[in-house]
C-alpha cells in the first residue's frame, strides 16, 4: 500500500510550507526583506492503464486510462518581488529604493554582494558602510568636519560644511539590477549573490534602465503581509492533519488486512 508513503510526502511538504511560513513571520520588522513562498509539484506516476491504450481487438482504447500519484514534492521557495513601505526615519544616512534595484557591498572575501537594505553607517574612518561594516560600491568616504550629508533621488551624495556656502558633491550612488531577481541567493543579514539563474548585474544611475530611485531619511520595510501568512499557516496546519488522518487509516486497513490473514 503506497497511502503511508504517499501522506509522509504530504507531511513533509506541509512542514516545509510551516517553516517557510515561519520565516516570513520571523522578518515582518526586517528593512528590505520579501515574502517567501514554498512551491510542490506532484511526483511520478504508475501508469497502470495508459490512456490511449487498445482495449479491445475492435480498436477500442481508453479514454483516461488509470494514473496513480505517489505524492508532492517541493520544487522552490521563491521570493515575491514586490515594494516595502517606506518608513520615514530621518537618519541621515538612511536610504530606501523606491522601485528596482540593490546597493552594491563588498564583502571580506572580495566579492560583491547585493542588498536593499539601506540602514547605512559610517565608520571610524568616515566609511559608508552597512550595518555588519561592509563598504559600499562605489567607495564613500564622508568628511571628518562634514557637518550633513543629502541624497537627492538620482543618488549625488554631497556634504556640507560650516565654511562653505555650496555643497561638495561626493561621489554618485549607483543601483544594480538583475534579469531575475527570484535568482538571487540569499546570504543572510540582507544580502544576496548573483547565479547564473539571477544573471550578471547591471549597474547604473538610479532612475535609468528601469532602476528605481533613492529616498534620503528613509528605510523600506519588509513586504510581509501577517494576516495573509497566518491563513496559509492555518492552511497549512489543516492539511498536515489530513494527511496524517491518511496514515492513521491506511495503518488501520493494513491492520484489518493482517488479521485476515
Amino acid at each position: 500500500m503506497n497511502a503511508l508513503k504517499i501522506a509522509a510526502t504530504g507531511m513533509s511538504a506541509q512542514q516545509t510550507r510551516v517553516e517557510v511560513i515561519s520565516n516570513n513571520l520571523a522578518n515582518m520588522s526586517t528593512t528590505g526583506y520579501n515574502t517567501r513562498r514554498a512551491e510542490f509539484a506532484d511526483l511520478h506516476y504508475q501508469q497502470v492503464a495508459r490512456a490511449g491504450s487498445i482495449n479491445a481487438s475492435d480498436g477500442t482504447v481508453l479514454p483516461a486510462g488509470v494514473q496513480l500519484g505517489l505524492g508532492v514534492r517541493p520544487t522552490s521557495v521563491s521570493v515575491t518581488v514586490a515594494q516595502g513601505a517606506l518608513e520615514q526615519t530621518g537618519g541621515d544616512l538612511d536610504l530606501a529604493i523606491e522601485g528596482r534595484g540593490y546597493l552594491e557591498v563588498t564583502l571580506p572575501s572580495g566579492i560583491s554582494a547585493y542588498t536593499r537594505d539601506g540602514g547605512l553607517k559610517r565608520s571610524g574612518d568616515g566609511l559608508v558602510v552597512t550595518s555588519d561594516g561592509y563598504p559600499l560600491v562605489p567607495n564613500v568616504t564622508i568628511p571628518e568636519d562634514a557637518v550633513s550629508i543629502s541624497v537627492n533621488a538620482d543618488g549625488e551624495l554631497y556634504a556640507y560644511f560650516d565654511d562653505r556656502i555650496e555643497p561638495e558633491l561626493l561621489e554618485q550612488l549607483t543601483l544594480a539590477g538583475f534579469t531575475n531577481e527570484k535568482g538571487l541567493e540569499a546570504l543572510g543579514s540582507n544580502l544576496f549573490s548573483e547565479t547564473p539563474a539571477s544573471g550578471p548585474a547591471t549597474v547604473s544611475n538610479a532612475g535609468t534602465n528601469g532602476l528605481g530611485v533613492f529616498r534620503h531619511g528613509y528605510l523600506e520595510g519588509s513586504s510581509v503581509d501577517a494576516v495573509r501568512e497566518v491563513t496559509e499557516l492555518i492552511e497549512a496546519q489543516r492539511g498536515y492533519e489530513l494527511n496524517a488522518k491518511v496514515i492513521t487509516a491506511a495503518d488501520q486497513m493494513l491492520g484489518a488486512t493482517t488479521q485476515i490473514r
